[in-house]
């Protein structure tokens, strides 16, 4: 008997819906065609062990599993499921009336529970999309895959389940996740607020600069000044994910299998911090099957590389396109992938490698040349994309010991937000630009308009601090986002000033 059940490949951030037909013949051998790799070829011992500790039957005949379309590679274990429950329907052991209503996916244990898999919220909307009535999949997974509406999503523990519920001996109650409830009420979780941290109010400035145009920034000081505190506390100022790009940071986060089953949802925005070791492949993603990298599960959050001139020079130089373009590209021989890569970066460093160049107390004891040499690890294309250089200072006692409050998250919010929506009127006609940071050069030129005392102003610091092209729109882009932030239609001279101050860490200008 012929029977079809119903899968699905996860390629990028897309799910392709996937045919397993089984047709049980006279003779004794397994055969499974269409593409698959060792992990599918394994499902048989699984299957065969979880069927019988379910007291079900593996038929004795030859079994011929064909996955479609078979131009496309099948890889994991998640098709365990959809091709143990196509056996029970060929065999005669379920009723397959139904099968074609249903998506089923799920890791099967040989004693025929089921184990989590990957990408449950792509596939979700995919076979929504497709017509299907339900989807059938692991309970650690139905949460996640639920916030899909009008999909029936069953969340189930073993492959007896399943085979009751076709049968018609199990009723099985769909898992309901109410979308906006969930968004809402998660919407400013954060575990650190700005109101903890006592003095550093410019490095809050620049980072307040930062969040409202979604701009990147560099910390330079020496061990202990906060760098790596302030950094944490970034995500807690920038405005909340829109449920769109809730959904779109969950779908990145689903693939690469980082969902708790508590979570149905990512509802704030994510913070990614990389241990310098990383690989290049771990950073922007790739591998045999491709798998989206750091830079990717902190699309519409925050990246953060802690003591950049740590990494290996090449892992930081496959970041520059991803920077500019938003997006990276994985191509293999035979397909090519897609991961957004929205973020914003922000790293820290010191100043040289003891640390206490420039340090208010402690003497640098590095030899001559040396600073520069340690900042020259970073290479100037990509130090050109960090709009923001700030120096970091240690804070003095009188400043740690205040009984003062500081300055709430919140409150930083509000004004950031208030920024925003000025640049989302701003580009208005332009649905993928959100921030002062997207811009185009082009772009620039028409928005980001001075008066002759500010180009005065930009020309003497340019020839000054030696800054080149790339770095000149940058400043104009701060300087925009700091007339944003004061709500001013024209870029004043002190705004011009303040965002030429934070690229006095450039690298002609800081370390002679």
């Amino acid at each position: 008997m012929l029977v079809k059940t119903f899968g699905s490949a996860v390629y990028g951030i897309e799910a392709t819906t996937i045919t397993v037909e089984v047709n049980i013949l006279p003779g004794t051998k397994y055969f499974i065609v269409g593409l698959p790799d060792n992990a599918v070829k394994e499902s048989y011992f699984r299957i065969e062990s979880a069927l019988k500790s379910c007291n079900y039957k593996m038929p004795r005949q030859q079994v011929v599993v064909n996955m479609a379309p078979a131009d496309i590679r099948k890889e994991g274990s998640a098709y365990d499921l959809t091709i143990a429950t196509a056996i029970l329907a060929a065999s005669g052991q379920i009723e397959a009336e139904e099968l074609d209503k249903y998506l089923i996916m799920g890791e099967l244990s040989l004693d025929g529970t089921l184990q989590p898999i990957k990408g449950a919220l792509p596939i979700a909307i995919q076979a929504r999309k497709e017509g299907f009535k339900g989807f059938i999949l692991p309970k650690q997974n139905a949460r996640e895959a639920a916030i899909v509406n009008e999909l029936d999503v069953y969340g189930i523990e073993s492959i007896a389940q399943v085979a009751g519920f076709f049968n018609g001996d199990t009723k099985l109650e769909p898992v309901v996740v109410n979308t906006r409830e969930e968004f809402y009420n998660s919407l400013s979780n954060y575990d650190s607020d700005f109101s903890e941290v006592k003095g550093q109010e410019n490095i809050k400035r620049a980072l307040e600069i930062a969040a409202a145009g979604g701009h990147n920034v560099i910390l330079i000081g020496p061990p202990g000044a906060g760098k790596t505190m302030l950094a944490k506390r970034l995500p807690s100022i920038l405005p909340p994910l829109s449920l769109y790009e809730s959904l779109e940071t969950t779908k990145i986060h689903s693939v690469a299998g980082k969902l708790s089953t508590a979570d149905a949802l990512v509802t704030v925005r994510p913070f990614r911090s990389p241990h310098h070791t990383i690989s290049d492949v771990a950073l922007v993603g790739g591998g045999g099957n491709p798998q989206p990298g750091e830079i990717s599960l902190a699309h519409n959050g925050v990246l953060f590389l802690d003591e950049l001139p740590e990494f290996k020079r090449s892992v930081l130089e496959v970041m520059r396109q991803p920077l500019e373009e938003r997006r990276v590209t994985i191509s293999r021989a035979k397909f090519t992938v897609d991961y957004p890569s929205s973020f914003m970066l922000i790293a820290s460093m010191n100043p040289c490698p003891c640390g206490y160049y420039n340090h208010p107390e402690k003497e640098c004891i590095c030899p001559p040349g040396v600073v520069q040499k340690y900042l020259s690890k970073i290479s100037g294309p990509l130090l050109d994309r960090i709009d923001l250089h700030v120096e970091v200072t240690p804070v003095n006692f009188s400043e740690l010991s205040s009984e003062r409050k500081a300055e709430a998250s919140e409150l930083i919010r509000e004004r950031v937000i208030k920024a925003r929506d000025i640049q989302i009127a701003r580009f208005g006609d332009k649905p993928d630009l959100h921030a002062n940071a997207q811009m185009s050069s082009q772009m620039v030129r028409d928005i980001c308009k001075i008066n002759a005392a500010g180009q005065n102003l930009l020309k003497k610091a340019m020839e000054k601090l030696g800054l080149s092209a790339r770095a000149y729109d940058r400043i104009l882009k701060v300087a925009r986002t700091i007339a944003d932030l004061a709500a001013s239609e024209e870029i004043q001279l002190e705004h011009l000033a303040e965002a030429i101050h934070f690229r006095s860490l450039d690298r002609e200008g800081w370390a002679g």
